[in-house]
């Protein structure tokens, strides 16, 4: 399957709704520290449901964590409003990773830039307007990706 990387997530019921996705599709959802909420934020077990147990999701305490549990093999795919190439074009494949950044300011330059990153994508919308949701954004990525591989899994 597919892993989804929250960078620095802030809202916890964007997180919440990403666990009900991981649940749900069977992704691995990973969170790169730190948070803008804790484990106990109401707003993320109701966004959640009842699906945390259910849910595949790691705690890493920076990226460069993150890279190294990875490992060096894996296409990691950064959605940011900065690119021109439509994540549409991609061939995802099992084991690619999509990463999304926290929801006030989406991923820096260093992670956009880190050599660990195979390609910039972007979601296409309205020009004139900044961002969709981003657990929404992590859906609209992990069913297209998903969609390309037959629903490997699904019933």
């Amino acid at each position: 399957m597919f892993d989804v990387v929250f960078y620095e997530p802030r809202i916890a019921s964007n997180t919440g709704n990403a666990i009900r996705l991981s649940a749900c599709t069977g992704i691995t959802l990973h969170l790169v520290e730190p948070l803008g909420f804790n484990f106990g934020d109401a707003h993320l077990r109701r966004a959640g449901l009842d699906y945390h147990d259910l849910a595949d999701m790691l705690v890493h305490p920076t990226f460069d964590s993150l890279i190294a549990h990875l490992g060096a093999d894996r296409r990691i795919f950064t959605f940011t409003g900065k690119s021109t190439e439509s994540f549409a074009d991609v061939a995802y494949r099992p084991g690619d990773v999509l990463l999304f950044g926290p929801e006030p300011t989406g991923l820096p330059d260093h992670i956009l830039d880190h050599e660990a990153v195979t390609m910039q994508v972007r979601i296409p919308m309205q020009p004139h307007i900044r961002s969709l949701n981003l657990a929404n954004s992590a859906s609209i990525a992990v069913y297209e990706a998903w969609r390309q591989n037959g629903y490997a899994g699904a019933v």
